[in-house]
């Protein structure tokens, strides 16, 4: 697969020789300039020792998910992870009901939701929007300047949580795959 800008040649050269466009993906970006609302549920930044309760979010929002606690604690125990967050937001019962986790380029560049998810026994409530603007937070209080996001075109739904939480679609991209 080949992610490539819009407009960019790979997109009329590669596939001239086999390769073929996959479907489209919306970014989305909020501006982290001025603070963040608070996201109105508890949210708790994980740690290793509670590494279990985030990996079982994602796994229930991700039905083919194979993230388990061991995975987590490689991903933690990463250079990248320095700069990154996990987070969870937990319900009026105290039950974890969606998971984020931010990735920061640094002060003063954009950072990277990915993923973001709901239980889907508890959807439909705003514990997405909840865990989108923290998430956001997460990110202006490591020094991003921006958040930004991709998800699926057709996925119509997170579309619209990530609207709510204010970010800002853009322009549709596609990558470009070569089948194995």
């Amino acid at each position: 697969d080949v992610e490539a800008p819009r407009g960019a040649l790979l997109h009329e050269l590669l596939p001239e020789r086999g390769w073929s466009h996959e479907e489209p993906w919306t970014p989305l970006r909020r501006d982290l300039t001025e603070p963040v609302e608070d996201p109105g549920v508890r949210i708790e930044v994980t740690g290793p020792e509670r590494a279990h309760v985030r990996t079982a979010v994602q796994r229930a929002a991700f039905g083919g998910s194979t993230f388990t606690d061991e995975r987590w604690h490689a991903m933690a125990a990463g250079p990248a992870y320095a700069d990154a967050r996990c987070l969870v937001a937990y319900d009026d019962q105290g039950a974890a009901v969606a998971a984020a986790t931010v990735w920061s380029a640094g002060r003063g560049r954009p950072g990277l939701l990915e993923p973001v998810g709901a239980d889907p026994a508890h959807r439909g409530r705003g514990h997405g929007k909840a865990v989108i603007v923290a998430a956001a937070a997460a990110l202006r209080d490591l020094g991003s300047s921006s958040a930004i996001v991709c998800t699926p075109s057709s996925n119509t739904v997170a579309i619209a949580a990530y609207r709510s939480a204010g970010f800002e679609p853009r322009p549709e991209i596609r990558d470009v795959h070569r089948a194995a």
